[in-house]
């Protein structure tokens, strides 16, 4: 497993045990290593939104839909 890949094994699993402070350092860890993984971003998302960080929250849930629009209606 990359470093990159143990930082979000990391931070998921804090997310999902409600340990908010330590997933986001974790997802903060791996955006540091990459920052065009729209994934990451979304995950740094829901950590803030769950902090109540809601602004930073939607900052971060829109840099992951600039990376990768996957969620727009198709015509």
């Amino acid at each position: 497993m990359s470093e990159i890949e143990e930082l979000i094994s990391q931070g998921k699993s804090f997310l999902e045990d409600g340990n908010f402070d330590d997933a986001l350092g974790f997802f903060e860890q791996a955006l540091l290593l990459n920052q065009d993984d729209p994934d990451l971003w979304n995950y740094k998302g829901i950590t803030l939104r769950s902090l109540g960080r809601y602004e930073e929250a939607m900052d971060c849930f829109n840099k992951s839909l600039q990376i990768d629009p996957r969620d727009r209606y198709s015509s």
